[in-house]
């Protein structure tokens, strides 16, 4: 996340965190975090990435995302001379999956929470009369005591659990392709990978964290997953400029260098592979992006 950004933190010594995230942002960031996250935006109009899906957001727009699955919110230039460009306000909840184990999804009157947390592999957009309970609850959130926050926790989960009109996000495929292991080295090349994709990649400095030789690594990661940790790392790089090329102040040559390319050829070559159309293409068709209640995927 840009420095820019404000993070006001609301109750931070339970199980799960609440805070409000004030922006004035020039330049979002595609990221994923390591816990599962429900945003209720409150302040704010622009375009919302989660895996492949993009949509517009607006105030009320209450989205489910979970573990790992990459996602950013871009918000549009202000009008009427406003003194900044870009604003975004939302309020958040944080938790990690420690706050519902395994032993206690499996007690059946769980069953709709347990539900919950499976739309949120693809990510959800919670509407109609799910949002308005939904949101509802989460507002409240900071200012009951702790044994209240917790019922209300579960009664947001149990609510979008139990919903017939939540839309889901990511596509099954774009899920599938994403990073799952339980290989330990795995899992620490693609984390190196994730925060280090616009620096020049030092095999090195892998080996050392993995305890391998540099000159292993490469036939490691392909043994592991199938992949080379180049292509890899290029999808990585493509996934972080579809969020990119939806911003019409970036020239394509900027978004490819953004992104850790060296040359335009190379990117364009590169994007095509991954995401099946070239940079100009997937641009345009998000220009003409008029229909914010169906997720577009490639």
């Amino acid at each position: 996340m840009s420095a820019s950004h404000e993070k006001i933190a609301l109750k931070a010594n339970e199980s799960f965190f609440i805070g409000v995230f004030q922006d004035n942002l020039e330049k979002s960031t595609w990221h994923y975090h390591h816990k599962l996250e429900l945003t209720f935006v409150t302040e704010g109009n622009g375009k919302r990435i989660v895996g492949d899906s993009i949509e517009e957001f607006h105030p009320g727009d209450l989205v489910f995302v979970g573990v790992k699955l990459p996602h950013v919110w871009i918000a549009d230039k202000n009008e009427f001379g406003s003194p900044t460009s870009r604003s975004l306000e939302s309020v958040y909840l944080q938790f990690g999956a420690e706050i519902l184990p395994e032993s206690l999804l499996k007690l059946p009157e769980l069953q709709n929470v347990r539900r919950a947390l499976k739309l949120s592999e693809r990510g959800v957009r919670i509407t109609e009369g799910t949002l308005n309970e939904a949101s509802r609850l989460m507002l409240e959130l900071p200012y009951v005591d702790s044994f209240t926050r917790m019922v209300y926790f579960y009664q947001i989960m149990n609510a979008i659990g139990k919903s017939d009109t939540n839309i889901l996000l990511a596509s099954e495929e774009y899920v599938q392709t994403q990073f799952r292991s339980n290989n330990e080295r795995v899992t620490k090349i693609h984390e190196y990978l994730m925060s280090h994709h616009q620096e020049q990649v030092n095999l090195e400095h892998i080996a050392a964290l993995i305890h391998l030789s540099p000159g292993s690594v490469c036939r490691f990661f392909k043994t592991q997953t199938g992949m080379t940790l180049f292509d890899y790392l290029n999808k990585i790089k493509v996934d972080y400029a579809c969020s990119l090329l939806l911003n019409p102040d970036l020239s394509i040559t900027d978004v490819a260098f953004d992104c850790g390319f060296k040359n335009i050829s190379h990117f364009n070559k590169q994007f095509k592979k991954v995401a099946g159309t070239t940079p100009s293409e997937y641009r345009r068709h998000f220009e003409a992006l008029s229909c914010p209640a169906k997720p577009v995927a490639f």
